[in-house]
């Protein structure tokens, strides 16, 4: 199998791999007192070390979460009942268009169920770009204290956001009170990341996106922002009760280390997928790559090729040993389109095609010549028959 969906999940990398296995039989409850329990702390405390560096933060700002999906959850819910207070509490929530689902439900949880709360959707241009200025006006709009929430990359197209002009923006318009959160999971494990010089108040990281675990990641939080956690107990200093998974986490730190000593995977990334677009425009000049003309992910291609559906696409590829991934999701046998891509203004019928190559440290020039010869293989049989039609 020729795996290029790294953005859905990218394969343990043999780190963290090896750091799971070594702690696999170990046993004692992190908060217990006695010697299985003090390695099983010293364990989540030296990932913790390890997550922080990758970061550029203190330890002491890393809540372990059950992924992603959760640390999004913990920050927009967490910021809103930690600033309930009458003088400080939240009003407006700000989010893009094109932020995960796991952003956009809670979002729209919090305005439905929290009186007093406006939430306002931030559009993006044809790029996938934040449309700056709307953002700007949007936020002179109205009064009271604002969460925002802002991913750094998308997980579709790749496309990165400008995050520090839109946090100064935010700053010059809402003051220092403004909450900012960044969803980066996608980002980080792939571009360095400061969140300490980042000025942002809450940021996600997920361990699977660049060969952790699954079922793991981590909210980093800015000393004072308020957070009230929805799993109340003792763990992670108060702020996510339960268990940890030390399994989990222990692979986490292992990753985060490799990728942190790693330099030369992002340039061989944006090689392979720079000459993948190049040569795919060769056979299929037609090809609309979204994104292009902006800052992307390293590794990433969101494209579509007119007349050739990703579900077809995508099951002849998988056939041929490929898998990669689209903007479209099937549920119950219904396509769903991609609401990024909607949000970008694609037409449907364009965004019926989208099909996304991610690529990680496992792929090799061979992987992507052989997925440029398996599309062109599809796209050729519709090109005859437009020649024997004319």
């Amino acid at each position: 199998m020729i795996y290029l969906d790294h953005n859905a999940t990218s394969p343990l990398l043999p780190h963290a791999r090896e750091a799971i296995l070594a702690v696999l039989d170990a046993t004692g409850n992190a908060s217990s007192v006695h010697m299985p329990g003090r390695g099983a702390r010293s364990r989540i405390e030296q990932a913790r070390e390890m997550v922080a560096r990758l970061v550029d933060t203190r330890s002491s700002n890393i809540i372990f979460t059950g992924g992603g999906s959760e640390a999004n959850a913990l920050a927009l819910r967490g910021a809103v009942a930690g600033a309930f207070k009458a003088e400080d509490r939240i009003t407006r929530i700000f989010i893009s268009a094109i932020e995960h689902e796991s952003v956009r439900a809670n979002a729209q949880a919090l305005s439905q169920a929290v009186a007093g709360i406006s939430l306002t959707e931030i559009p993006v241009c044809s790029s996938g770009m934040v449309d700056v200025d709307v953002f700007r006006f949007q936020l002179t709009q109205g009064k009271g204290r604002a969460l925002i929430s802002i991913m750094a990359a998308n997980n579709e197209t790749g496309v990165i956001q400008p995050i520090e002009d839109l946090i100064a923006i935010a700053r010059k318009e809402c003051g220092n009170e403004a909450l900012i959160h960044v969803d980066a999971a996608q980002f980080v494990g792939r571009l360095p990341v400061s969140f300490d010089a980042l000025l942002a108040d809450y940021m996600t990281v997920s361990a699977h996106k660049f060969g952790g675990p699954q079922g793991v990641g981590a909210l980093v939080i800015r000393d004072g922002a308020p957070l009230e956690p929805f799993s109340v107990g003792a763990q992670e200093m108060g702020r996510r009760g339960g268990t940890e998974n030390v399994l989990a986490i222990v692979g986490f730190g292992a990753a985060a280390e490799e990728i942190f000593m790693e330099t030369n995977d992002v340039e061989q990334s944006r090689i392979l997928r720079d000459g993948f677009e190049a040569k795919l425009k060769v056979f299929a000049p037609d090809v609309t790559i979204f994104g292009e003309d902006v800052d992307r992910l390293p590794n990433t291609s969101n494209f579509a090729l007119p007349g050739l559906a990703a579900e077809t696409a995508l099951i002849a590829l998988d056939l041929d040993g490929i898998a990669l991934s689209s903007g479209a999701a099937c549920s119950s046998g219904k396509v769903r389109l991609s609401h990024v891509l909607g949000a970008m203004g694609v037409d449907e019928s364009l965004a019926r095609g989208g099909l996304r190559v991610s690529i990680g440290p496992s792929n090799e020039q061979n992987d992507i010549d052989v997925v440029l010869s398996a599309i062109k293989r599809l796209v050729e049989p519709k090109a005859q028959l437009n020649v024997a039609a004319a």
